[in-house]
């Protein structure tokens, strides 16, 4: 690994305003954002996006049912190595092309002039509906985490808690969005200060509660059973022990994405073309950690996987939840404690969902810069604060729209996390795909490289990358019927059929991939 010396401290603060934006029109696009971001802020944007307590709470069902403790402690680093490759061959890339639009501008740079418009076209949608679908499943998990603190805080499922509806459920979910729209409708100055307090609650928050919960518990789980114990009795008629591991990944890797919102953020970070890559591979290697001793800490509070996953049980069957509250109740008396832990985990989740909304803006405003978008002229427009003030709207509805499905199918909008997770990796691998393919030998690093490591590197990453977007369109129960039916593949392949029908009836003749806008 090469890594070039960054410009001194006070060169930066002379320099550095005038040679980003001297870059950014090497790159053919004008300054219009303000550039205000530090390293810090930029970092903090990635991590608490990332957010091991929204990730891990989310899907700690799906650990513990397919593979239990030892896929979450020991898949954890699988899952964290791998990613790791992939965000260094991203933070590579950043480097050589610190633009907003991010991983379908590397696409069209990396994939020569006659596949530069399909390379792009093709990366931009997935990346954006794959944050589409984060964004969904990020705040409607937070609506389902608020429902079962309203059923806790009023008894339980077996003491008369209030159950919310779907339609509740829902509505919250959409209160939820319209509150992030007007945070994210603020000055860039009041989303560096929110990011950077998210990143120091993710961090605070993740010592507080793998110290709390396994100390106030009265029983606690064994080394040998968190580190070794292999849960195969999962209800769903998978017997083999490799694939009950690999559908256990998913929570791993449903957690350690989204960190391309340092690439995003790059046109309103200073110094970008270095502090871009550092926030990318900072927010998974700090992630990597902290995840780990959450999963530890929550884990060690675990006796009866079983019992944590019975819908009948007081959260019905949100297994962290009813961790909380069963380790504060069999020490007080009652799951006070618990249900604040709760609280602790939800202010994550709600800053988790904001900042996915402002990286969703800064990549339709991107895309839409290019033209690639319907109304293109309407999404990147720039209020007076400098901010996208339509695309951060367009992604909150879309993102309202893409949880209505839950009304419907509970199981078809599960299958979100996994859409999210298969169609970012795979907008994350296509540049990659190109850089070690068609421009391995003409490829120029900018100030952070991998040097003589990097087609290795990135070899790696694209292979990960095709071995999880099959592995996650498995089947997750046996029978298959609709009801168990995994949607991501439906979802995924249906993406694929309506970004290349697009492409091939209208879109070949008109989008010619990013676009100058330096005469604007």
């Amino acid at each position: 690994m090469t890594w070039n010396k960054p410009p001194s401290a006070v060169a930066v603060a002379v320099d550095a305003s005038d040679t980003d934006h001297a870059r950014l029109r090497e790159l053919g696009y004008k300054q219009e954002l303000k550039r205000h971001l530090s390293v810090l802020s930029n970092f903090a944007i990635s991590f608490s996006i990332v957010s091991v307590l929204t990730g891990v709470t989310t899907l700690y069902n799906t650990g513990l049912a397919f593979g239990g403790p030892a896929t979450m402690t020991l898949g954890w680093f699988v899952a964290g190595a791998f990613t790791m490759a992939v965000g260094l061959s991203m933070a590579e890339i950043c480097s050589a092309f610190p633009t907003s639009g991010g991983l379908y501008y590397w696409s069209a740079r990396l994939s020569g002039d006659r596949w530069a418009p399909f390379a792009s076209w093709i990366t931009g949608w997935f990346n954006i509906v794959g944050q589409w679908a984060g964004t969904a499943s990020v705040d409607f998990s937070l609506a389902q985490l608020i429902q079962v603190i309203i059923l806790l805080s009023t008894g339980g499922n077996n003491g008369g808690g209030y159950l919310a509806s779907k339609y509740v459920v829902i509505a919250i979910h959409a209160g939820i969005l319209l509150s992030h729209a007007i945070i994210n409708s603020l000055a860039i100055t009041w989303l560096s200060f929110f990011g950077q307090f998210a990143a120091a609650w993710n961090m605070l928050g993740v010592f507080a509660l793998m110290i709390a919960v396994p100390v106030v518990a009265t029983k606690r789980a064994s080394a040998k059973f968190v580190f070794t114990h292999f849960n195969t009795d999962n209800s769903a008629g998978i017997h083999s022990n490799l694939y009950i591991f690999v559908l256990g990944l998913l929570m791993s890797q449903y957690t350690l994405t989204g960190y391309d919102a340092s690439v995003h953020m790059t046109e309103e970070t200073k110094n970008a073309d270095w502090n871009g890559p550092i926030g990318i591979i900072s927010a998974i290697g700090i992630s990597l950690i902290v995840g780990w001793g959450y999963i530890l800490g929550i884990t060690f509070a675990v006796k009866d996987v079983s019992y944590l996953l019975n819908p009948d049980n007081d959260a019905g069957g949100y297994a962290i939840a009813e961790v909380f509250y069963l380790a504060f109740k069999s020490r007080y008396g009652n799951g006070v404690g618990g249900i604040i832990c709760l609280g602790i985990v939800a202010i994550a989740i709600y800053f988790c969902g904001m900042g996915s909304v402002t990286s969703n803006s800064r990549m339709t405003y991107a895309f839409s810069r290019d033209g690639a978008m319907p109304f293109s002229s309407v999404w990147h427009k720039v209020n007076k604060q400098e901010v996208p003030i339509n695309a951060v709207w367009l992604s909150a509805f879309i993102s309202l729209c893409m949880a209505l499905p839950s009304l419907g199918s509970l199981v078809a909008f599960q299958a979100m996390a996994s859409v999210s997770t298969t169609a970012l990796s795979i907008a994350y691998a296509l540049p990659i795909l190109f850089r070690v393919t068609l421009t391995h030998k003409c490829f120029v690093p900018g100030p952070f490289n991998l040097g003589r490591y990097s087609v290795l590197v990135g070899w790696i990453a694209v292979l990960w990358v095709a071995t999880i977007t099959i592995l996650f369109s498995l089947p997750v129960s046996y029978p298959v019927t609709k009801n168990t039916l995994n949607y991501t593949p439906v979802a995924v392949g249906g993406l694929f059929t309506l970004v290349l029908s697009s492409w091939i009836v209208s879109a070949r003749h008109w989008f010619k991939g990013p676009v100058t806008n330096l005469g604007g």
